[in-house]
């Protein structure tokens, strides 16, 4: 990890267990995979729930300021959560 196009975090689950969550940004697409332990396998994550693209969408706002991330792909993003999820706040 550690590349401009990679985000990664800890989250729980509805039982309380904790799992790290990683997005990698390929051509226009952000890929999610999970574990839940350090040594675990990455498991790829077909469709990511609201809370890991919310959890994406605030490492790129915090990373635009750094110039990690364009600009522009936090209105690309914030499009495709609306998509998605319908409805959903973006703040």
């Amino acid at each position: 990890m550690g590349h401009k196009s990679e985000i990664s975090w800890t989250r729980k689950t509805e039982d309380g267990q904790k799992v790290h969550v990683f997005a990698h940004h390929s051509g226009k697409e952000w890929h999610f995979q999970l574990r839940e332990r350090r040594f675990d396998e990455w498991q790829v994550v077909e469709s990511p729930l609201l809370v890991d693209w919310l959890e994406l969408l605030d490492g790129i706002r915090r990373r635009i300021p750094r110039r990690l991330i364009k600009p522009e792909e936090e209105p690309r993003l914030i499009h495709h959560i609306k998509e998605l999820f319908p409805g959903a706040d973006c703040g």
